[in-house]
């Protein structure tokens, strides 16, 4: 009998970013049958974007217990939780290469086991680039979830096309979606009139665009906009702080560029919950975030901008057909788009009660595996050394693995907690990447640009 017919549903997450914590401990309280009650345990993957303390503060999602753990070490206490400590339900909000090497490692871990965690996955957001690489690297799961029926079709036509079972794809809707419906401006008894200002919000992305030129431009845009309507007030919502990485890497923050900008008093950065951004929000405009369908969620005037082009590296081509498109010289003359509503469907981004369904098909799949007679079968992922001898073996060796799923010699230790000198020697070497990244790379960049 499953822990979960006689307690709390005993949920791990393994996530290796900020976000990624955020997508999966949400989607675990999502996908929970019926009203049972969760056990978290959460899970962060040692590497370049694990969340710093503040970051996790920001994300606002509590867990019963949380800790930082290498691959193997996340194995080997997989591989010791039974019993009473054996986990119903593993969510794995990671990057794609992680997926697959978790799921060759789980599965050695559990090739004698009768029973074992229904194991699910997927995407943070939105899906733009790389599609089938990273589905096919998230192929094994026993659930593998979609954010909306655009992607849930697309899933299944990838695994049918490549010969993969596809009937791991579940629809669902991105999390984190929900808050009050905007309702238009509104009085705030704390702003001069009794009505606080029209606000608006860019949402930045770390690594959308990518060059200095196109994130210079998008800043003297902004405070071009604040300048242009000083009754505003006109926020730049920002990811991370500097040195702090999230699921992409920012190699020139805004916060940076900033100093040079000269902004007005009515302009300024801010951080914080994009939830509790989006409470005083009245226009939200980015190049291809995912706050776009927080946005359209709400029913709030919503823009994709189209300066730098509609363009797949920018993620911008994701919402054509949505309505939202539009430019900064639009939005300086007061355009407002219209989201089309058959788009916004597609999405999986509905406020007017579709979304509290949108989780059911999910649940329902997770319960009826909880008491699959005789267990679950091994898991079993598309790329094997067979079908993938010359990618497989290099996707498991960034995370210490053989292509057996067994860990390589000198792989880090998992028997014992890292000692002070060990933490501190961890942390030097993420801000020593970090200050690569960010201060290094791109003076060599520039360099061999000359």
């Amino acid at each position: 009998m499953p822990a979960s017919a006689t307690k709390a549903l005993r949920v791990a997450v393994l996530a290796d970013s900020d976000t990624r914590w955020k997508w999966g401990a949400l989607t675990a309280t999502r996908v929970r049958p019926g009203d049972t009650e969760i056990h978290l345990d959460g899970y962060l993957l040692r590497g370049r974007a694990t969340p710093t303390a503040r970051q996790l503060r920001e994300v606002g999602v509590d867990a019963d217990s949380l800790r930082e753990v290498t691959a193997v070490e996340f194995l080997r206490a997989m591989e010791g939780a039974r019993g009473e400590e054996a986990y119903d339900v593993l969510v794995l909000a990671l990057v794609g290469g992680g997926v697959q090497a978790m799921l060759h490692g789980l599965g050695r871990v559990w090739q004698d086991r009768a029973e074992r965690p229904v194991v699910v996955t997927g995407y943070v957001g939105v899906v733009y680039e790389k599609l089938a690489d990273g589905l096919l690297l998230r192929h094994g799961a026993d659930l593998v979830l979609a954010n909306s029926r655009q992607d849930a079709d697309r899933f299944r036509a990838v695994y049918e096309g490549v010969g993969a079972d596809a009937s791991a794809v579940t629809e669902v809707a991105l999390p984190f979606l929900g808050g009050a419906r905007y309702a238009g401006e509104h009085d705030d008894p704390s702003a001069k009139q009794g009505r606080r200002p029209c606000t608006v919000v860019f949402a930045a992305q770390p690594s959308v665009p990518d060059s200095r030129k196109d994130r210079t431009y998008l800043l003297d845009r902004l405070v071009r906009h604040a300048r242009l309507h000083p009754e505003r007030e006109v926020l730049l919502k920002l990811r991370s702080k500097p040195g702090e990485h999230t699921t992409h890497i920012e190699e020139l923050p805004y916060q940076k560029l900033v100093q040079r900008a000269d902004p007005p008093s009515n302009f300024r950065l801010v951080y914080g919950h994009m939830g509790e951004v989006l409470d005083r929000t009245d226009l939200l405009v980015t190049i291809s975030s995912t706050a776009a369908l927080e946005s359209l969620h709400r029913r709030i005037p919503t823009v994709v901008l189209t300066d730098l082009g509609v363009r797949e590296a920018l993620g911008n081509h994701h919402f054509v057909g949505s309505g939202c498109l539009a430019s900064w010289d639009q939005l300086d003359a007061g355009h407002r788009p219209a989201p089309d509503p058959e788009w916004v469907a597609r999405q999986g981004v509905a406020a007017d009660g579709g979304y509290e369904t949108a989780f059911d098909e999910a649940r329902e799949r997770i319960a009826a595996l909880l008491v699959r007679p005789g267990g679950l079968p091994p898991l079993a992922p598309y790329y094997t050394p067979v079908t993938a001898p010359g990618y497989l073996p290099g996707i498991l060796a960034r995370h210490h693995l053989a292509p057996d799923g067994t860990p390589l010699p000198g792989a880090p230790a998992a028997d014992r907690a890292p000692g002070p000198v060990r933490q501190v020697v961890r942390r030097a070497a993420r801000g020593a990447y970090r200050h690569g990244v960010q201060r290094v790379a791109p003076v060599i960049r520039r360099m061999g640009e000359l």
